[in-house]
């Protein structure tokens, strides 16, 4: 994976892109999966649509998915204004991803603004600032496994308190917590910003297969098949995260669940129907979850769509 940024962005006049770097990305990544991006210009079409498939269906509800994730992000107090940052993949492809132009509130983003990157950094669609930490993380975790299609990471202030506790774990406390323990991998060797691709690849190698990234005294990162898997999972790791701190605030003693019940719930939820809708018709919570979201946006925020 190649860095294409130069050393300190600070020392640039002007605003850094990576359509202005990209005979500097080239080079394949070392990780299996995902190769270098054969070098294209970025081609945005009248109305703001881009030329690499938007108006196909499922190009165009990927991009719907991930502009309503960073909207519902903003009411559920996971953003930080223009910081963070969360990717998808591009459906039917396996070396470019979705991300929005640096510099947009979360609360301001339209899917057809989202731009088509690289693997190897090169804007292949659309207009816009690349954040360098965004590229630098979630390229290699989007290469390193294909259950990583969607990648979101936030500092969200629950989950993001934990990683700043000498033990940053999630606790056993109770059956929401059962059901995310085995995809918690953690990262307790905090090594400054993202600034280059090796550092997402670090990232990727402690995550593995998993799907929560605890990183100590920075945030969390979660993993997911598609948007709505990842966005709910992100939902209820915070519910989590702060249910543990308000139990440890009352300064009793914690109750916790023993393996064998952990082991149950888990069981339970990998082993048997959350609902009763047959066959074909059958969709799992987290899709249902985030169909129900995306409707209240279309109330409050339809323009996400646009």
């Amino acid at each position: 994976m190649t860095a294409f940024y130069p050393q300190d962005p600070r020392e640039q006049t002007e605003p850094f892109t990576a359509a202005a770097a990209t005979d500097n990305a080239t080079r394949p990544s070392s990780r299996q999966g995902a190769p270098g991006v054969a070098a294209e210009q970025a081609r945005p079409e009248a109305g703001g649509h881009f030329a690499d498939d938007a108006d196909e269906q499922p190009r165009l509800e990927a991009r719907r998915d991930l502009a309503a994730a960073h909207r519902l992000a903003v009411w559920h107090d996971f953003s930080e204004g223009i910081y963070n940052h969360f990717t998808l993949a591009v459906p039917g492809t396996n070396d470019r991803f979705l991300l929005p132009p640096f510099g947009l509130h979360w609360s301001e983003i339209q899917a057809s603004q989202l731009m088509t990157i690289g693997f190897d950094g090169k804007l292949l669609a659309g207009e816009g600032i690349i954040q360098r930490s965004a590229y630098c993380i979630h390229a290699p975790i989007h290469a390193a496994h294909a259950k990583h299609q969607a990648v979101f990471h936030t500092h969200m202030p629950y989950a993001g308190a934990l990683t700043r506790l000498e033990s940053q774990h999630l606790l056993a406390l109770g059956q929401t917590e059962a059901l995310l323990l085995d995809q918690i991998a953690y990262d307790d060797a905090y090594d400054g910003l993202a600034r280059d691709p090796a550092e997402g690849e670090r990232l990727a190698t402690i995550l593995g297969e998993k799907t929560i990234l605890f990183m100590g005294n920075h945030g969390v990162l979660v993993t997911g098949r598609s948007a709505a898997e990842a966005y709910d999972r992100l939902y209820t790791l915070e519910r989590a995260a702060r249910v543990q701190l308000f139990a440890l605030w009352t300064g009793q003693r914690l109750r916790g669940l023993s393996p064998a019940q952990v082991d149950k719930v888990q069981d339970q939820i990998h082993n048997t129907p959350l609902h009763n809708s047959p066959g074909e018709q059958y969709k799992p919570g987290y899709q249902l979850h985030f169909e129900a979201l995306r409707r209240l946006l279309d109330r409050r925020e339809p323009d996400y769509r646009d």
